[in-house]
């Protein structure tokens, strides 16, 4: 049985998107399409699904790391600023996309947050687990049709 560990991390994001945008639960706020991703952005992002792709990484990193709360998602997604000839600096993400994206989450019952942890944050459960396990399943039937 395959599980969402084995499989390529970048590719199973990418699955996870496309089976998020089907679902109405998972839409972009409408602050999404103008909106950087971090302080450390120049620009918003051009990829057009990035809200899903940004929800499934979520998605995945508590599957991987969870409980993990927002604050330690913000520095995930973080990144190193140009400052033209000053030092570059790490600043973090946006701490509203993780939120939002958390929150959609938590709404679709694929995470929930853990009373009984001494770490504050979300873990996923046992829905957001079969969904990635299922996408890992059906990338890896894909690869043995091939």
């Amino acid at each position: 049985m395959s599980t969402y560990q084995q499989v390529d991390s970048g590719e199973l994001i990418e699955k996870a998107a496309a089976a998020l945008a089907q679902d109405k639960a998972f839409a972009p706020p409408p602050w999404a399409r103008f909106v950087k991703t971090g302080m450390h952005k120049e620009r918003p992002p051009a990829q057009e699904n990035w809200w899903h792709c940004r929800t499934a990484s979520i998605l995945r990193k508590i599957a991987l790391l969870g409980p993990i709360g927002t604050e330690k998602l913000r520095r995930k997604y973080g990144g190193r600023k140009n400052r033209g000839v000053a030092p570059e600096h790490f600043y973090k993400g946006s701490g509203s996309i993780v939120r939002k994206a958390l929150q959609q989450l938590e709404k679709a019952g694929m995470v929930k947050q853990d009373p009984k942890s001494k770490y504050k944050g979300r873990i996923i459960t046992a829905k957001g687990k079969k969904f990635l396990n299922d996408i890992a399943r059906q990338m890896l039937q894909g690869s043995k049709k091939e």
